[in-house]
């Protein structure tokens, strides 16, 4: 038993049947599709609840106990597990509702528990209370429910065009409830569901909160009750009710009283109708297809019983409680038995059907007709529904056509009662009292039935017969003249009435005839036919003055009365100069003319109201003069009520244009409101004083509210400026300050007999001053005071009304403050939720006001700039800060507040919530505002509260639909809906404007946030928890919400896209605040899981709302990019995970299952076909079906075809219209250009203009809808870049800001290698959108980075490079597909989109990067293999994947490079860089060189080269030690990377020496430009990005010197030219260059710098270079020999710095220097000094060479001194020798090179060293200690603790590649170390020969320091090339002395000892054979053994 006691805590009575009503309404209403399956569930389910209509559960003694014991023990909750204890105050509560409504308790239980859970839609209300109106609500939408059912049937009055089966569905579902007994039940709870005695019971318990409470509980009651009877007369509509269901009816009917007023109350009314239709059989005339099954139904034919039991019901005499209502039922029944009589199947009835006459007698007595007017037209609800109207019309229609006899009997008896009325009026005495009026009661009820027509349905028609052919295409029959049909016999019957009616008409019925017939002219048609009336019953010859031949009803008689009464009032004029101006006791209108003059207006009224050739064809009349006549009749003295008739007709007059032109003279003509004074006159006269003194003291405005009704009228046609031009002051300005002081400003202290007027004569004058703010624009003219000339003086003119009205509500004026108290009164009467006499005009007059200040908010910003720009003096004050004043009434600064809390009124005024959230979103723009604002809003309490909850219903409300485009808002509900939808988007746009400026602001209050905290302390909670009220914020995401579970998606975007796009725009901009962001994205990950359940139903498709769905993405996509970042930084992994996986993953996921509904496989079914196997199935990735839904194709508007408008013209003046818009588009605004070219329209004068306008008017059109649909691109266009943009960015931050182990590696490839497949495919299609291009390749790029990227990480991890496939995850196909794809969009830019192109370029390179093979370890083992096996091995995945890229690029031929090349000379900085780059890289790979042909073929290689001279003004400005922009140097280092490139294929080196490089690098004089180091040590850039000027320098010397280099090493034919001109650049440059080898410092750059220098001397500087420079002069050719000496001595003394103990001090050096980065730059240097020496050894042995091929006929270059350099500890190395200080000053020592020599063995020995445990590492990298791993990686990772932050993955790489570099450097150490070592032994070898053994020493003795000069000569002497020449060699050798030779040979011998012998052996062991490469080491080593040992000669 306890599992069946478990609480529903949605509440039986309430949850299940709200579900049940929206299932039904979906399926019947909004013909949602798979619903009818829904459906027939839930009618199985809640069948109970239909056949126990509104039976409660009942009460048991068992329930009471279990609740009674749920504060102990507690109670089950379905749902939840476990059972909950309840609070006692909560079970008492329970108990008092299940007393309360006698319901079982558990089922109040429920309801209170349901009741605080929907507290927060509640706020104000306790639970009990909330479960009152929940009660309540559950019946109703069972009721509600059972009236749709019961709508869907099919029957004989409607249809709902539903499908066959939902129809079969419903109707056997309600045929089973009719069976049940659904009548009887309905009836009973019609009687005992009683409002007043529901409000007693609950009033007793206190059940009922505040006002908004009673009207909310006594709305559902009344709803309850008319949903029933709404069933039941639906029901009958469709199909017959049987015999006892009508006999209940009538029973029930009989008992029926009227309300107050006479009325039935609508209920009723649908019972009422209920049996009528009944009773009706007129659908058997209609001619419909299921006539016959209709007639099988109908028990009135079928069932004799039926008609028996009805007619002897109906025939009985007992009186009603309602007299009339039985007449009414007896009419309907008599008429329905005539209309039996007259069918085949009647004849059976013949005993029922002869009664018919009797019954109808009957009826008549019991004034049938008064009652149908007054009990039924005047219920409210009557009007309302279309099929009472049509029931009615059918039953007055069939009296007069089925019962004709009857009619005349009426007519007759009219025509007897009118002769006795007649004779008793002649002879004074009293009238007989037995008078009836029943002609006349028919013919008022005619009258008022058919004037009110608001479904536009024209009933009135059937009335008139066209007698002549009507122009008129709608008319029955007869179409432009042809031959009429016959009209239906009823028309024709219909038609005679009128016209006899009219014949000799009884004067008593003369008004009614009259009221009949405006009744019947009540629309388009029917209107011109009572005008064609009116026009034949004249006489045929007017010339009758008296017009006794015509009808008393027609124009002739009509208008003619008018002119003399008009005539004979004229001469009754007063004098207005008389003090009394009262009305004489006239011998004018009797009461009863007076009736009649009104009649007759309101006739006239309503035909020229509805027809438009009436209204020209009256008013032109040269007889009647209709409106002068009127214009005259207003001067007379009659009642004010009639003047207000002829008002209200010159009104109807003004409809017309031309027409009302002339009235606004004729009105200004007639002083009816005295505009001009005259000079002696006394008093005012006309329409003030009849208001001040008449209507004041009757208390009645009929004749100011007619006034206003028509000047609102002729304002609307026209407002002439030159009114009463000549007279005054031309304008309409009286007028103005007549409606604005007499009757606005004075409306409120007026008195009022009826109190609903007060509000109309508000209203009205509100209605004028909004029409003519309205059309107001402010124009520079109105600032200017002009003037006008008046009899013969200048006086100020008037301005435009409008801007009168705009002046009055800037300032703080009398008009403004009543429009803000107005808007006080309003919302105070609304807040009373009580009727009211005049509540709609009140709320109309709001709507106006509301609309004066939207208006004026508006147009403020132009009004106020062109008054600054016309410096006037009229002040004016910003409207919205004249709505924070304070008010009068309550001293409190509330207007705004007062405006917002119309919101909470929006259910039932939403209008008027519109107009306020407009102006709310206007003011929401200035921030200054906002924060008074959020004070005022939030500073009471209840106020804050009604707010909030104001905004929230609005938001909430679910009637809102969007509209489109062109609405017409004819149908009211629909016209509702998109008002409301409207409001809605203006909240969302006020939150979205607000949510831009500074806190606290209107958005943060209203979305929940704390404002009075800081902003991101909120914790946002679910409403209702923790006390959390329901804040916009709640209401925009249960918006979203709903239908996220379902399949089809978030309904919103369906239903609103509009509205979607706004709230999703909301929900990104709060998670994009800084502020906001935290606790948003919390809420929504925890409490709402909202961005899977919405990223899931991505794409949104809207074929008809593109430009919405795309959007609605971009928002959803950007806010999914925030979520993934922030996630990822969280370490929330699962989070990220989820979302990883929903939008990359290509197999289904299973997320629908538990719907309920089909679920997934459906979906997978389609997508794979019949194919359908789980484990193959693929669906399309998440990120690429949103891709796909972005179109890239976009039509655009087509050129303007003009043939009057110049084109350019028209185009500049487009443009000047265009600004953009709020949502940062620019468009052009339509209604200024429509006003600009209709302007110029109007300006072309003559005929020929006049005659063209037509077609001119044509062109602008076309002009228009042009600029439309250009605006509708740029909007489109707009919203793809925005979603691209969006995909890109959230494509951008999965694959850089997720955890890279969320998407393995050979996923990662298969992804960018789909995305970007994808892309490609989309944007080289033939129709792609050039705009669209740029971001595209922005995504390609970052794409290309991370496929490059993931490739890479995957081979060093060593996974791919054993597959087959290629030597990656991603199959080579794919890449060469990617690489075509690139190079397509490549060359599909063309010329044009330069910036864009460099993100392809970029992509480009990081695509090539792929194919690139990593730095390998130099093992040095290569000599190992033969050269054979070399030869032979296997192409490697790295050049196959080169070789086929190189292949695809080369297809493309010179296209590619044209475009490339160009780009590379030419336009961007960034793409030019990136161009050079791409042509590097390509050419780095060209083996045939095709490239570098087309370069140099094509003149690019030339330009480039050429561009280098004029790169040198830039450069040197950036060595200043501000420098301007750092671009220049980037360019030129990207040049120069590619023509070092180019330089290093011989054919490229002889191109660049062709087209003269090295001259245009001589002309560059940044070179000489070394700027000071220490002066800017200063200026160093503190971020440390842009370098110090030494090393900008550096950045532009080193470049040159490595192409140099390049060149001379690649030159091999050419060699002597290159080497030529690279000498003549040192020797230009010769300053620069001494200074550099002469540099104090030696640091890193330094090194480098020298290190280059010294090869590019070294392969220069020499002896024969000279003579290739062909003819020099012999001085130059001095020059030159001197500078080139020099260069020797510098490296010389070089040589001896760095081979010295310096080396060892400026290691040291480094290392103090920069501590962190030790290791790296220790081996730089290392490295750089090695460079440095073995460049210059390299120059000696050239030397040496050079100078002669024998020892003894060679140079010296060093002096024979055999001591090595001293200071080792330290200390300054002395460059030569100690021992003759003097002698050698200027040549090194041998010594040194000893020196060298030994050194370089040692560290030869050192590096080998290192180089093999590197190699150990690097094998064994996996067993390495963790400590040593991040040593390793330390210089690779910048930042501290950066080493800490990576992966273990990530850190083995970089260990690895740092290791590598290790090896790598080691390797070039080895091969530097032996290279000096050799040329070393050589150097060594060559002087000791020749001091050995060719040198004769000389005798001290001879002379004092001989050998000085000579040896100095012989040394470096100048002329190399004579040297020998001379062969003096005795002339040498006598300097150098014998003991110098002696200390030579042993010191050498010390030196080079047997162990340095050994180590120089053992270093070509260890490392030449290995190289492969023999060297002389061992030779070298044997001979100078052998010199050293030789004995002495």
């Amino acid at each position: 038993m306890a599992v069946e006691m478990a609480v529903n805590s949605g509440a039986s009575l309430w949850g299940p049947l709200k579900e049940l009503r929206e299932t039904v309404d979906g399926a019947v209403l909004r013909r949602q599709p798979e619903s009818v399956h829904l459906l027939d569930l839930q009618l199985k389910k809640h069948k109970p609840h239909f056949l126990s209509l509104f039976k409660n559960p009942p009460k048991s003694a068992e329930q009471r106990e279990k609740v009674r014991k749920a504060s102990t023990e507690g109670i089950s909750i379905q749902g939840q597990q476990g059972s909950r204890l309840l609070p006692e105050q909560l079970l008492s509560e329970a108990f008092i509702l299940s007393d309360l409504f006698d319901l079982g308790e558990l089922a109040a239980l429920e309801l209170l528990l349901a009741g605080e859970q929907q507290q927060p839609h509640f706020p104000g209300l306790t639970r009990g209370l909330v479960a009152v109106l929940l009660y309540w609500d559950g019946k109703l939408c069972v009721a509600n429910s059972l009236r749709t059912l019961i709508q869907s049937r099919h029957g004989k009055t409607f249809t709902l065009e539903l499908s066959g089966e939902l129809v079969a569905l419903t109707t056997h579902f309600t045929d089973e409830l009719m069976s049940q007994g659904l009548t009887k039940r309905i009836l009973t709870l019609v009687s005992e569901i009683n409002l007043t005695r529901e409000f007693e019971r609950l009033q007793k318990e206190r059940g009922l909160g505040n006002e908004k409470h009673r009207k909310e509980v006594s709305d559902l009651i009344k709803d309850c009750r008319q949903a029933l009877a709404d069933s039941l007369f639906l029901w009958t509509c469709q199909s017959p009710l049987t015999k006892d269901d009508t006999l209940a009816l009538i029973g029930h009917l009989e008992t029926v009283t009227a309300q107050a007023d006479g009325s039935l109350d609508s209920v009723n009314l649908a019972l009422v109708m209920a049996l009528l239709y009944c009773l009706d059989v007129s659908f058997v005339e209609q001619g419909t297809e299921d006539r016959e099954d209709l007639l099988q139904a109908l028990p009135l034919l079928t069932e004799r019983q039926y008609v028996s039991a009805v007619h002897s019901r109906l025939m009985d005499s007992q009186p009603w409680k309602l007299p009339g209502l039985q007449a009414v039922c007896r009419l309907a029944w008599a008429l329905s038995l005539r209309v039996l009589s007259q069918l085949p199947q009647g004849s059976a009835l013949v005993e029922f059907t002869e009664a018919d006459e009797a019954l109808a007698d009957q009826a008549v007595l019991g004034d049938v007709f008064l009652f149908m007017k007054e009990g039924i037209l005047d219920c409210e609800g009557f009007s309302q529904e279309e099929f009472y109207i049509r029931r009615l019309h059918s039953l007055i229609t069939d009296f007069l056509a089925l019962m004709p006899m009857k009619v005349k009997q009426l007519r007759n008896r009219a025509d007897e009662d009118a002769r006795l009325l007649h004779m008793s009026l002649q002879m004074d005495s009293e009238p007989p009292s037995s008078l009836r009026r029943d002609l006349d009661h028919l013919m008022s009820l005619i009258g008022e039935f058919y004037s009110k027509d608001p479904f536009g349905l024209e009933l009135g028609l059937e009335f008139w017969c066209p007698t002549e052919s009507l122009q008129h295409t709608s008319l029955q029959g007869s179409y432009l003249g042809m031959a009429l049909q016959r009209p239906p016999h009823k028309q024709v019957v219909l038609s005679k009435f009128v016209r006899q009616m009219g014949d000799l008409l009884p004067s008593t019925l003369y008004i009614s005839y009259l009221r009949m017939l405006k009744g019947l002219a009540n629309g388009p048609q029917c209107a011109h036919y009572c005008f064609s009336l009116l026009k034949t019953n004249g006489a045929t010859h007017s010339d009758n003055i008296k017009g006794a031949a015509g009808s008393p009803v027609s124009w002739e008689h009509l208008l003619h009365s008018l002119m003399l009464y008009h005539e004979n009032l004229r001469r009754d004029l007063p004098n207005p100069d008389v003090a009394h101006y009262r009305h004489p006791p006239l011998r004018g209108i009797t009461q009863r003319e007076l009736e009649g003059l009104t009649s007759f207006l309101q006739l006239l009224t309503t035909i020229i109201t509805w027809s438009e050739n009436a209204r020209l064809a009256l008013c032109e009349h040269p007889q009647w003069t209709p409106v002068v006549v009127m214009l005259g009749l207003l001067q007379c003295s009659i009642p004010p009520i009639l003047k207000a008739e002829l008002l209200h007709c010159l009104a109807a007059f003004g409809k017309s244009p031309e027409i009302a032109a002339s009235l606004w003279q004729s009105l200004e003509y007639t002083q009816i409101l005295q505009t001009v004074r005259a000079p002696g006159q006394r008093q005012a006269a006309g329409i003030e004083v009849e208001l001040n003194e008449i209507e004041s003291s009757c208390e009645e405005y009929p004749l100011t509210r007619g006034f206003c009704h028509l000047i609102s009228t002729l304002v609307e046609s026209s407002l002439p400026v030159n009114l009463g031009a000549g007279l005054r002051v031309p304008g309409f300005q009286p007028y103005l300050n007549f409606l604005r002081d007499s009757v606005f400003l004075a409306f409120p202290t007026r008195a009022y007999r009826c109190p609903a007027e007060k509000w109309e004569v508000a209203d009205c004058t509100l209605e004028v001053f909004h029409k003519l703010l309205r059309d107001y624009e402010p124009q520079p003219s109105d600032f200017v005071q002009e003037m006008v000339e008046l009899q013969g003086e200048l006086v100020p003119a008037h301005k435009p009304p409008g801007h009168t009205i705009m002046f009055h509500l800037l300032n703080d004026s009398p008009m403004l403050a009543l429009c803000l108290s107005l808007l006080e009164e309003g919302v105070r009467q609304l807040d009373t939720y009580a009727p009211f006499p005049g509540k709609e005009r009140l709320e109309s007059a709001v709507l106006h006001c509301l609309c004066l200040l939207d208006l004026a908010l508006q147009k403020e910003g132009l009004f106020m700039d062109l008054l600054r720009e016309s410096q006037s003096s009229l002040l004016v004050s910003p409207l919205e800060q004249l709505l924070q004043g304070v008010s009068p009434q309550t001293r409190r600064a509330d207007h705004i507040i007062n405006i917002a809390r119309y919101l909470y009124h929006s259910s039932s005024n939403p209008e008027a919530a519109f107009q306020s959230a407009k102006i709310l979103r206007r003011i929401s723009n200035y921030p200054n505002i906002q924060a008074r604002l959020v004070g005022d809003f939030t500073h009471d309490q209840t106020v804050s509260e009604k707010l909030m909850a104001g905004f929230v219903e609005c938001l909430d409300n679910e009637e809102a639909e969007e509209g489109t485009e062109e609405q017409d808002d004819s149908d009211p509900q629909k016209k509702e809906a998109r008002i409301r939808h409207e409001t809605q988007i203006h909240i969302l746009n006020l939150l979205i404007t607000s949510l831009e400026l500074k806190t606290p602001n209107l958005a943060l209050y209203l979305l929940g946030y704390e404002v009075k905290k800081p902003v991101s302390s909120t914790n946002l909670q679910d409403a209702g928890v923790l006390g959390c009220p329901r804040s916009c914020l709640h209401a925009i995401l249960f918006l979203l919400q709903r239908g996220t579970e379902k399949r089809s998606g978030p309904a919103l975007i369906r239903k609103a896209p509009h509205l979607a796009e706004l709230c999703y725009q909301v929900i990104y901009q709060l998670c994009a605040c800084p502020d906001t962001s935290g606790p948003t994205m919390r809420y929504l990950r925890t409490s709402q899981d909202f961005l899977f359940s919405h990223l899931q139903h991505l794409p949104f498709i809207l074929p008809s709302h593109q430009m919405a769905a795309l959007s609605q993405m971009s928002w959803l996509m950007k806010t999914a990019a925030i979520e993934l970042r922030v996630t990822s930084l969280n370490r929330q992994r699962s989070h990220t995970q989820r979302l990883v996986s929903l939008l990359l993953d290509d197999q289904p996921h299973t997320q629908h299952a538990a719907d309920g509904e089909s679920g997934i496989e459906e979906e997978t079914r389609s997508v794979s076909g019949f194919l359908h196997f789980d484990s193959v199935s693929k669906v399309r990735r998440k990120l690429l079906s949103v891709l796909d839904a972005i179109e890239f194709s976009q039509d655009m508007p087509e050129l303007l075809q003009l043939d009057f408008f110049e084109r350019t013209q028209i185009e500049q003046v487009i443009s000047s219209c265009e600004h953009i818009n709020e949502h940062g588009h620019r468009v052009c605004n339509v209604k200024l250009l429509h006003r600009l070219l209709v302007g110029e329209v109007n300006l072309l004068q003559g005929m020929a203009a006049i005659g063209q306008r037509p077609l001119l008017m044509e062109e602008v059109n076309s002009i228009l809808q042009n600029v439309v649909e250009r605006n509708r691109v740029r909007r489109s266009l707009s919203a793809k870049r925005h979603a691209l943009q969006s995909w890109r960015s959230l494509v951008e931050t999965l694959l850089t800001a997720c955890p890279a182990d969320l998407i393995p590696v050979d996923d990662r490839q298969l992804i960018i290698r789909d995305l970007l497949l994808d892309l490609h495919d989309k944007v080289l299609s033939e129709d792609a959108a050039g705009e669209l291009m740029p971001i595209v390749a922005g995504a390609v790029f970052t794409l290309t980075a991370h496929l490059s990227q993931s490739v890479l990480s995957e081979q060093q991890q060593g996974v791919g490079l054993e597959a087959s496939s290629g030597f990656a995850s991603i199959a080579n196909s794919a890449l060469h597909l990617i690489l075509r794809k690139l190079l397509d969009f490549i060359l599909c830019t063309g010329g044009g989109y330069q910036r864009l192109r460099a993100h392809l370029y970029g992509s480009l390179l990081y695509y090539l990067q792929i194919a690139q093979k990593p730095e390998e370890p130099d093992t040095l083992q290569t000599a190992g293999k033969a050269m054979w096996e070399r030869l032979t091995a296997p192409e490697d995945g790295f050049s196959k994947l080169q070789r086929e890229n190189l292949t695809i690029i080369e297809s493309y031929g010179k296209a590619l490079m044209e475009v490339v090349c160009r780009d590379a000379c030419d336009g961007h900085e960034i793409s030019r860089m990136l161009a050079l780059a791409v042509l590097d890289r390509i050419m780095s790979v060209d083996r045939q060189n095709q490239w570098l042909l087309y370069m140099c073929n094509s003149g690019y290689l030339r330009s480039l080269v050429e561009s280098l001279r004029q790169d040198d003004g830039a450069l040197q400005s950036l060595l200043a030690p501000q420098p301007p922009l750092l671009k220049p140097l980037y360019i030129y280092e990207s040049k120069m990377a590619l023509l070092t490139r180019v330089a290093k294929m011989g054919q490229g080196a002889v191109e660049l020496l062709r087209c003269g490089l090295v001259a245009q690098l001589i002309e560059c004089q940044v070179f000489d430009m070394v700027p000071d180091s220490d002066a800017h040590r200063v200026m160093r850039d503190p971020s440390g990005f842009i370098p110090s000027p030494m090393d900008r320098y550096r950045q532009i010397l080193l470049p040159t010197l490595r192409l140099f280099q390049v060149i001379l090493t690649s030159t091999t034919v050419n060699h002597q030219q290159g080497a030529a001109q690279v000498l003549q650049w040192l020797i230009v440059h010769a300053d620069t260059i001494q200074a550099l080898l002469r540099c104090q410092e030696l640091s890193m750059g330094a090194l480098q710098e020298l290190s280059l220098l010294t090869g590019i001397i070294s392969k220069t500087a020499l002896p024969g270079a000279l003579e290739m420079g062909g003819e020099v002069s012999g001085a130059a050719l001095m020059e030159f020999q001197g500078h080139i000496n020099r260069f020797q001595r510098l490296c010389l003394s070089l040589l001896g710095r760095l081979a010295g103990g310096e080396r060892e001090r400026l290691l040291k050096q480094a290392e103090i220097a920069a501590p962190e980065d030790s290791a790296e730059r220790r081996e730089e240097m290392e490295v750089a000094m090695q460079q440095v020496c073995a460049n210059i050894m390299e120059y000696c042995q050239t030397l040496l060479l050079q100078s002669s091929a024998q020892a003894q006929f060679s140079i010296c270059l060093f002096s024979p001194s055999g001591s090595e350099p001293a200071g080792r500890d330290g200390g300054r190395a002395d460059l030569s020798s100690s021992v003759p200080s003097v002698t050698y000053s200027r040549a090194p020592s041998l010594g040194l090179v000893l020196y060298l020599l030994k050194n370089s063995a040692a560290d030869f020995f050192r590096f080998h060293q290192s180089h093999r445990q590197g190699l150990g590492k690097l094998q064994s990298l996996e067993q390495l200690p963790p400590e040593e791993l991040k040593e390793l990686c330390q210089g690779l990772v910048s930042g501290p603790g950066g080493v800490e932050k990576i992966s273990s993955v990530q850190r083995s790489l970089l260990a690895k590649r740092r290791l590598v570099q290790l090896i790598n450097n080691r390797a070039k150490l080895l091969a530097l170390c032996s290279y000096i070592i050799e040329t070393c032994l050589f150097v060594l070898w060559r002087h000791l020969e020749y001091y050995l053994l060719h040198c004769t020493p000389t005798d001290p003795k001879d002379s004092l320091l001989p050998g000085a000069t000579l040896y100095r000569s012989r040394l470096t002497d100048d002329s190399f090339g004579g040297f020998q020449a001379s062969g003096g060699r005795g002339l040498g050798l006598s300097r150098v002395s014998q003991q110098d030779l002696d200390l030579l040979k042993s010191d050498m011998a010390a030196g080079f000892g047997e162990a340095l012998q050994r180590k120089l052996l053992e270093v070509e062991g260890l490392y030449s054979q290995v190289r492969s490469r023999y060297t002389f080491i061992q030779a070298l080593v044997r001979r100078i053994r052998g010199l050293l040992r030789q004995p002495k000669s």
